[in-house]
């Protein structure tokens, strides 16, 4: 076991640190790249409630215990995965400006969840320290430090807080819509239409005029153009010069 001296005592080496084990002579040769990439088929199609150290051994045509010497437990599975997710987002050449370039980071990220419904449900909390991921959140910082509005170290982490913190809301709302329209063969439009007589009839009692006005009058965008616009609106907010 490969160790390393902290403040709180002697702590494993994270997996990135620690060198692949020495290659064996056996049929199936395995890395921890390999055994990422077959966790993430998997989830893709059942799910982090699918995943098991003994489904992967089995796509990968070994035993259980032989991952064991990649991966000392689930949870270092799950940051090789996301961080391998965080490679597609941060393989795209960035823009110049910096307002392009946190709307590129953020659209990118955007598709990655749709592509790996599961990823969604790793964001937020604690961060995600992979190098990858170490550099999607480097171009991130970088750019909106160059925001007028961004004056200094605090304003930086706080935007940064409230950016990360509506990109999860967003993304854990748009998989879920889209988790619970193939669970009940209803998406979103058939189910507001199946409602639609009961809420015609909550509205015309005049209780909930605002309510009202919104169903009514509000714009009906699609999911994209709905991220893109709150989006927008948020960057707008954190990154506002105040003297202006």
């Amino acid at each position: 076991m490969y160790l390393m001296d902290t403040a709180y005592g002697s702590a494993p080496l994270p997996v990135w640190e620690r060198p692949e084990p020495q290659p064996r002579a056996a049929p199936v040769p395995l890395s921890r790249a390999k055994i990422a990439a077959t966790a993430i088929r998997l989830a893709d199609d059942h799910g982090l409630d699918g995943l098991s150290v003994r489904k992967i051994a089995k796509a990968l045509g070994v035993g259980p215990m032989r991952l064991y010497d990649y991966v000392a437990n689930k949870s270092e599975l799950l940051d090789l995965m996301v961080d391998a997710v965080y490679a597609e987002i941060a393989e795209a050449d960035q823009p110049a400006e910096w307002r392009a370039t946190v709307l590129a980071i953020v659209h990118r990220t955007r598709a990655a969840a749709l592509d790996h419904e599961w990823f969604a449900d790793l964001l937020g909390a604690r961060p995600r320290l992979g190098p990858h991921a170490l550099a999607v959140g480097e171009a991130t910082a970088a750019a909106l430090s160059q925001a007028p509005g961004v004056r200094g170290i605090d304003d930086l982490q706080r935007a940064l807080s409230v950016l990360s913190a509506f990109l999860t809301g967003a993304l854990r709302a748009e998989v879920t819509e889209r988790r619970t329209a193939r669970s009940t063969g209803t998406d979103v439009t058939a189910w507001q239409t199946s409602l639609g007589p009961y809420l015609t009839r909550m509205l015309d009692t005049g209780r909930y005029p605002t309510v009202a006005r919104l169903v009514v009058e509000g714009a009906h965008l699609d999911a994209e153009e709905t991220f893109h616009h709150n989006l927008t609106t948020v960057l707008d907010g954190i990154t506002r010069d105040p003297r202006r």
